[in-house]
């Protein structure tokens, strides 16, 4: 069974409405990235980065996978299948697929404040000032903010160098480190690209552009899976 590796991002979650911070500049929910989104910010005010994680998981909840998310866990009947994503929601596992690495960490999951291999489920939506570790420091998001280091990207790029099948959905391949597995892919790789906007810098790869958004561009790239 050939090895499928997908990279997915933002914009495969967008069409199940969650937003993202590249739809306004920066801004998400009126909040700059640097507000709630850094190690500085956490230290600043931890109440405000609390309530922010809060309101996206409370929308993550009321949300559910789309069939961009449901044909990816299907190609596992035909594939071995590997979802490496920058996304931290849990679309892809509700939607079927067994074998996820969340880059940037995972919405529905605390961790310890002074101790990262300390991790915990999050039971609903809410994770409150007082709330601690076992080691008694404050519980944060399992989440990698921005100027933290990316704990899976060793996993990835040895997934990715063992993919016989690249395919990239909803990335605009901006964010690094994410976007530099595509590198770590065999010269022999075909690799398949879904995103309404084609990324450039790639056009001497062994590369096919579907500028679709997630939702059709899958529909298309199982076509064109199944025909060669």
């Amino acid at each position: 069974m050939k090895k499928l590796v997908v990279l997915t991002g933002a914009g495969i979650s967008a069409e199940s409405g969650l937003k993202t911070f590249r739809d306004s500049g920066g801004l998400w929910e009126g909040h700059d990235v640097t507000e709630v989104a850094t190690p500085e910010a956490w230290a600043k005010n931890p109440e405000l980065v609390q309530k922010f994680y809060n309101e996206r998981r409370k929308q993550a909840l009321n949300a559910k996978p789309n069939i961009a998310h449901t044909l990816l866990a299907e190609l596992e009947k035909n594939f071995e299948v590997t979802v490496i994503t920058q996304n931290v929601d849990n679309f892809h596992e509700k939607a079927g697929s067994t074998e996820v690495l969340h880059l940037h960490g995972q919405l529905f999951q605390s961790r310890s404040s002074i101790d990262e291999q300390l991790v915990y489920e999050v039971d609903g939506w809410e994770l409150k000032m007082g709330d601690l570790c076992e080691r008694g420091s404050q519980l944060r998001p399992n989440i990698v903010w921005f100027g933290e280091a990316v704990p899976m990207m060793e996993p990835a790029i040895e997934a990715t160098a063992q993919a016989d099948i690249f395919l990239v959905v909803g990335t605009s391949l901006q964010v690094y480190p994410a976007a530099s597995l595509i590198q770590y892919t065999k010269a022999s790789c075909p690799i398949y690209l879904v995103d309404p906007k084609k990324p450039g810098g790639y056009l001497g790869r062994n590369v096919t552009f579907i500028e679709e958004k997630a939702s059709t561009g899958m529909l298309k790239f199982k076509e064109l899976i199944f025909k060669n």
